[in-house]
């Protein structure tokens, strides 16, 4: 009966965690932000990681983003765990949580101080650096992070894949003009890689303007990386920008992953 109830005990707690456990944390104005933990066995780093589009995962009570479930860094939680990374997977604080999601707020100071927290929480968690790791929309938050936290709340390092350096103009919304080169990147000075991808057919994140990004960063080590290859065909317009094409390396998941750990151990991708 005992044995029984052990099985029954864990199998609940497998369920209640399918994805990671959900940490709630108290962030500016009276807000929340959550997050989504795993830790693997012997983890010894950890890394934040912050989706694109509007940031708003709407993660669910077992961790499991019900929202931008194709964003390359949440179908890449695995692959990282695998490495032996602990991941956070941040949901869009409480009163960002519409379809425009964090908009703007990406590039605000109150952005990084919340992202600060997570890093701090993080860090009396799993033993070892953390990392922050952006992608598309996310890099502006990564970087914004990295250029404006300090002591224990800053990042170790930082990754970006996809950044969105390229804006738009007299669109309804105006935080769509917002690129990564808002940020005051040359004060950036942790270790830092940038990934683009060949084929990204995205007008907001083309490969040629990863090197830009890493001219402004005063890092070392730093390295700016382009992917080639891999099944994700052609895509034009939004569908270029989403999850299942080049911009968000479709079927080369595990591959760049390999290439961020290797660069997190070593300062080389």
């Amino acid at each position: 009966m005992r044995l029984a109830f052990a099985a029954l005990a864990a199998t609940c707690a497998a369920q209640a965690f399918a994805c990671g456990e959900v940490v709630t944390l108290p962030t500016h104005s009276g807000t929340t932000t959550r997050y989504a933990l795993t830790i693997p066995q012997g983890a010894k780093a950890s890394l934040v990681l912050l989706a694109g589009g509007g940031g708003f995962l709407d993660l669910d009570a077992q961790g499991c983003a019900r929202k931008l479930k194709g964003n390359s860094l949440v179908r890449s939680q695995e692959f990282f765990q695998r490495e032996g990374f602990a991941t956070a997977l941040v949901d869009a604080p409480s009163d960002y949580q519409s379809n425009e999601g964090l908009g703007g707020f990406r590039a605000q100071s109150e952005h990084a101080q919340d992202i600060g927290k997570v890093i701090a929480d993080l860090r009396a968690r799993v033993p070892g650096p953390v990392w922050v790791v952006g992608t598309s929309r996310g890099a502006i938050s990564a970087a914004n992070a990295a250029a404006q936290l300090a002591d224990g709340a800053a990042p170790d390092g930082m990754v970006l894949t996809s950044a969105v350096t390229v804006g738009t103009t007299g669109g309804r919304m105006p935080w769509t003009a917002q690129t990564v080169h808002d940020v005051p990147l040359e004060r950036i000075r942790i270790p830092f890689l940038i990934v683009g991808h060949a084929d990204d057919a995205c007008g907001r994140s083309p490969a040629s303007g990863m090197g830009g990004v890493a001219d402004r960063v005063k890092s070392l080590p730093k390295q700016a990386v382009t992917v080639q290859g891999g099944p994700g065909g052609t895509k034009t317009g939004l569908a270029a920008c989403e999850g299942r094409s080049p911009h968000a390396y479709i079927g080369q998941e595990a591959e760049v992953v390999a290439g961020i750990a290797r660069f997190i151990r070593t300062g080389r991708y």
